[in-house]
């Protein structure tokens, strides 16, 4: 395939605060590491690694309520160790960050199961932190148990009124981040005895429908105010949703023609909302096998498969589609079934009316996302291809065993891809997070973004009146 000018790929490091993310089973590996998760000592080495090895960021999954769809209890998540038990991903940042000077963080944290001014509280502590390194993954939830457990609801909220939610939490994080202290706010006057000038500060007086935040944010303006912001989700609630805020996009298809028109998709919505078509950038998550030859890396996939756990893939796929598969059959072909968890979990799959669940969780490349095995060459040339036609900007690259797959990765993959001029260069330590990803000067949101508005407090100063694009 003939190519010209090519950007670099983003590429991300695809984990989680737990024993086994989507590589169910594989905490078994002799060689993975993924049960010191509760070692600081295993994040900071982690973090390390992923810079050095040219990675841009490390992107941290999350969920908070036990997986307990398959069976109808958590038995099986427990004793195969998936997603459960998990910790929370926030903590570990600051000592990464500390570590490092150039990995950006992505951290999910949901907008069901928080309130916005405590989360803006944290991301902005965090973004003083990292030096502007930090960027959020704005999730919905989608599992009862932890509608259960910290709302006390039998279960979830419907998957729209999920998204009408999350709307509303961002414009009230917006206003917190973008228009409640003025850039000159606080100017540390030693002789005067101010530190930071009243009349700079103000309350962002929000009254919604699902939240009321009348006073001001409680951190000073941080260096990229709005940390940079992710999104997964392709429902049509999901793509809208992303249009309007997302300035990452996780989207997952393993046919590269959907994965497309998804994309063009919420490019449209964007420029529909003010915003430019290139304004978004989309990753997809993958799964990468990689050794200095062809057949070092197939031999390698034949290892990890070994260890493999379909149980384990049982149950993550329960959690995930709202349906318990326990007593469903692995070789029959599964239907389909509206459900309020992931709508398009199932339908991603170019053969799925004779899909079974062995087909679907029984080997590499499940929930990780297209499986590349191979040569550095061989792995570069897919991604390239798989990257043209789908048209994605990066990849989020999920792991088999940890670090082994990021080692591999950074040693054989990474060389290929600079050279090709697919992996960015050493990125600037005085720039943020979105500056490095966007190559924009400004540390900001960018103008053309909804919630650039509120950034003059001029949003903010009718009392009673909300105005700008957010609704």
């Amino acid at each position: 395939m003939s190519r010209h000018h090519v950007d670099p790929f983003v590429l991300s490091a695809f984990s989680m605060s737990t024993v086994s993310h989507g590589n169910y089973g594989l905490w078994r590996h002799p060689q993975d590491r993924t049960s010191d998760y509760t070692s600081l000592r295993y994040w900071v080495d982690l973090a390390r690694l992923l810079e050095d090895g040219g990675f841009d960021l490390l992107f941290l999954a999350d969920a908070v309520g036990q997986l307990d769809v398959y069976g109808g209890n958590a038995d099986a998540a427990l004793a195969r160790g998936v997603q459960t038990p998990v910790v929370d991903p926030l903590l570990a940042v600051s000592a990464m960050a500390a570590a490092t000077t150039t990995l950006g963080f992505g951290v999910t944290v949901s907008t069901t199961y928080e309130s916005p001014y405590l989360l803006a509280r944290k991301f902005s502590t965090l973004d003083h932190l990292t030096d502007g390194r930090i960027g959020w993954n704005i999730v919905t939830s989608l599992l009862d148990s932890a509608a259960r457990n910290i709302l006390g609801r039998a279960q979830q909220i419907p998957h729209d009124e999920r998204y009408a939610r999350a709307q509303e939490f961002l414009e009230v994080t917006y206003k917190l981040w973008e228009g409640s202290w003025d850039d000159d706010a606080v100017i540390r006057d030693r002789g005067t005895g101010v530190y930071t000038r009243p009349e700079k500060v103000r309350g962002i007086r929000h009254e919604g429908t699902y939240f009321t935040v009348p006073d001001a944010h409680l951190v000073e303006p941080s260096p990229q105010r709005t940390p940079v912001l992710f999104q997964a989700g392709t429902s049509t609630a999901g793509r809208e949703f992303a249009a309007r805020n997302a300035e990452l996009v996780f989207a997952s298809d393993p046919r590269p023609e959907v994965l497309r028109a998804n994309i063009d998709d919420i490019r449209r919505r964007a420029v529909d909302y003010g915003r430019r078509a290139d304004a978004i950038k989309f990753l997809t998550s993958i799964e990468i096998v990689v050794d200095s030859t062809d057949s070092a890396a197939q031999a390698k996939a034949r290892d990890l498969s070994s260890y493999h756990d379909l149980q384990g893939g049982l149950v993550l796929l329960s959690a995930l589609s709202g349906v318990d598969w326990s007593d469903y059959g692995v070789d029959r072909p599964i239907e389909q079934f509206a459900t309020e968890a992931s709508r398009s979990i199932l339908a991603a799959r170019p053969d799925a009316e004779k899909l079974t669940l062995r087909d679907y969780v029984g080997g590499l490349g499940g929930f990780g996302g297209m499986l590349f095995v191979g040569g550095p060459g061989t792995v570069a040339d897919a991604l390239e291809d798989y990257a043209e036609c789908a048209g994605v900007d990066g990849f989020n690259i999920a792991y088999h065993t940890t670090p082994g797959t990021f080692v591999d990765v950074a040693d054989y993959l990474l060389p290929e891809l600079r050279r090709r001029g697919r992996a960015r260069p050493a990125p600037d330590r005085s720039k943020t997070l979105r500056q490095n990803i966007f190559g924009g000067r400004s540390a900001y949101l960018p103008e053309d973004h909804p919630g650039s508005v509120y950034r003059s407090g001029a949003a903010l100063s009718i009392a009673g009146e909300r105005i700008g694009p957010i609704s």
